[in-house]
């Protein structure tokens, strides 16, 4: 199997696995944090999203975050400015989470051009290297390693948490 395929594969799995964790939460679930300074499901699907998004346009591609092109922001009802990391106790008590179809409908959009990105790309590519911030340098399959398994650890995160709220209903 090319790398590609199995890249794309990895993601296409991860959406299906996001898709079962969240089917069925309600605003109040999404919103839900076990305690202060501590994130919620909807704070942790946005960071998985935007954080998606920096890298794959911002430090592979070296282009526009989906997040300004498309001025989710807006649509989120989120300051252009949010990050998605790095918060405060402060910042984490006070995000107000958006309606999940939206959140949803963000991270497709940023899982588009990933997938279009990883498309286009010769196999060749996947032995260039790039600097990641705080790691340091790094071949472009390690980045994609490095987004697959952001995703799943956070994934987890969220079924725990939907866990907690709802106990073995999943």
């Amino acid at each position: 199997m090319e790398i590609q395929r199995y890249i794309g594969t990895e993601l296409s799995s991860s959406k299906m696995a996001l898709g079962r964790v969240l089917q069925g939460l309600s605003q109040a679930e999404l919103d839900w944090r076990p305690a202060s300074g501590c994130n919620s499901i909807g704070l942790i699907l946005f960071h998985m999203a935007r954080t998606e998004d920096a890298l794959v346009q911002g430090l592979l591609q070296k282009v526009a975050a989906v997040w300004d092109t498309e001025t989710w922001h807006e649509t989120l009802g989120l300051a252009k400015e949010e990050s998605g990391s790095h918060y405060t106790v402060d910042q984490v008590n006070a995000f107000k989470v958006p309606e999940l179809a939206k959140i949803l409908a963000y991270y497709d959009a940023v899982r588009a051009k990933t997938k279009e990105k990883l498309r286009s790309m010769p196999v060749e590519a996947f032995d260039e290297k790039i600097m990641f911030p705080h790691v340091g340098e790094m071949t472009i399959g390690a980045f994609f390693a490095i987004i697959i398994t952001h995703t799943a650890e956070h994934i987890g995160e969220i079924s725990y948490l939907r866990g907690m709220q709802r106990g073995m209903d999943k």
